[in-house]
């Protein structure tokens, strides 16, 4: 709910300024991105609490992997009023931080005599942490 109303401020504030030191659509795009990617990583907190799953060891490499993610949006939002171009080129660090290699491999790990239900979960629940590395790796503009 927060980083929606924190979306609608940046939106409001690039209606009303003159001049933004990067193009406005891009940081609409950003925007969107940001706000994609949390609504993919609450919908994992969310449905882990609602289907009653428990820390399973398989989660923490993609887990790992979309928070370094994490990191470099972080860093290359914090960029931006500063140095646009250092910006960008910290976007792209960003976008290739292997949660979806992660996915895959820990999808691959199941057992192979799967149990009824329980992997079904897992392999939603991990979809989900997959969709956000996959959001964070298209949206951004500048990259």
């Amino acid at each position: 709910m927060r980083a929606t109303a924190r979306r609608g401020d940046l939106i409001g504030r690039l209606r009303r300024s003159a001049t933004s030191p990067v193009d406005r659509e891009d940081l609409f795009r950003l925007s969107r991105s940001v706000d994609d990617v949390l609504d993919a990583v609450r919908d994992f907190v969310r449905e882990f609490d609602l289907f009653g799953e428990l820390p399973q060891p398989v989660y923490g490499p993609v887990l790992d992997r979309l928070a370094d993610a994490l990191s470099r949006l972080d860093v290359a939002v914090g960029l931006l009023a500063t140095g646009p171009r250092d910006a960008a080129l910290a976007a792209v660090a960003a976008k290739k931080p292997g949660v979806r290699a992660a996915y895959q491999l820990a999808v691959s790990d199941l057992p192979a005599e799967p149990v009824p239900g329980r992997d079904l979960v897992t392999i939603l629940l991990l979809g989900r942490l997959d969709l956000a590395g996959r959001r964070l790796a298209t949206h951004w503009p500048m990259a």
